[in-house]
């Protein structure tokens, strides 16, 4: 290998190092255990989550985005008597129509948690996602909880609460290949697979150079091929590849390696709780009983509830 290889494969592996390094920081508040962005929808999208059917050994943990040493003041909720949630039809798990036909998710529970510690009466409606913003700023509710990212174009239009999640990007290899270093240098020629045109794509592009990169048009052809062993590795976003992996469709087969990659430049920046422009008040409520839902815990166990294999 030549000066200047090793000069180059050196480079990317410092780049790297810093990137893990930025993601470890950004998960220093997850507790162990136990443009409007949206990952690829799960399988079955109709369904609640599925019961824990294939666990892995590896550590549960939750995201974590809140300082215990830097608690929130309660803000004045006096003015606060409803809270009008607004969030869409068919995300799941985060939103979802519920057998009842009633809204249902992670999303929903979380917003009839918050209530309950504002200790106010809530609404949650559900609309189409093109809608939310427009809804919003008709007035026809008060906040929208739909995993919106909180991109800069996203911030022209709206506030945001604390973030309360992040898509982190996640390799899986099936259970029987011999991965276990997932870095650069080790996944030279190694096949991996990604979806096209994607932030995982870019990413791999700028930091897996050496690997053998398979593009597929959607998920679903990304995640059969790795089942039928077509490829070593996929990589896409940690939380879809969560709930696949915890049903049915995986049928077993695979299994987190590495990771998570929170890198904010390709993967985004969190998720909070949108509200109209200038509504501190409500923004500042949502923060204080999104931190409270943390620090008791209750924020941890609706997590694992939805979350049994951590995208983390």
């Amino acid at each position: 290998m030549s000066t200047c290889d090793q000069c180059a494969r050196s480079g990317l592996t410092f780049l790297l190092a810093a990137i893990l390094a930025a993601a470890t920081v950004a998960l220093a508040g997850a507790q162990p255990a136990k443009q409007p962005a949206s990952p690829p929808p799960a399988a079955n999208p109709a369904q609640p989550p599925p019961p824990a059917a294939n666990q892995t050994a590896e550590p549960l943990a939750v995201p974590g985005f809140w300082d215990p040493r830097r608690r929130p003041e309660r803000p004045d909720l006096s003015r606060i008597n409803i809270i009008r949630f607004l969030t869409e039809t068919d995300y799941p798990p985060f939103n979802y129509t519920g057998p009842d036909g009633a809204p249902a998710g992670f999303n929903v529970d979380l917003a009839r948690l918050i209530c309950e510690e504002i200790k106010v009466a809530c609404t949650v409606q559900m609309r189409r996602f093109d809608t939310l913003i427009g809804s919003l700023n008709s007035n026809n509710g008060d906040a929208i909880i739909a995993s919106i990212a909180e991109t800069p174009e996203m911030r022209q239009r709206l506030d945001f609460s604390d973030p309360y999640y992040r898509t982190p990007a996640r390799f899986v290899a099936r259970r029987d290949v011999e991965i276990d270093e997932v870095r650069p240098e080790a996944l030279e020629g190694k096949k991996i697979g990604v979806v096209a045109g994607t932030a995982h794509e870019a990413y791999l592009k700028t930091l897996f150079t050496e690997a053998e990169l398979h593009p597929y048009p959607n998920a679903d052809v990304a995640r059969f091929a790795l089942k039928k062993g077509e490829i070593e590795l996929l990589f896409d976003d940690g939380i879809s590849l969560a709930f696949w992996l915890n049903g049915t469709d995986s049928g077993n087969c695979c299994e987190f390696r590495g990771g998570p990659y929170l890198e904010s430049r390709f993967f985004g920046e969190g998720v909070g709780i949108a509200v109209k422009r200038g509504n501190e008040v409500l923004r500042q409520a949502f923060n204080w009983a999104l931190f409270r839902l943390w620090e008791k815990g209750r924020f941890t166990d609706l997590w694992l509830r939805y979350f049994p294999i951590s995208p983390y």
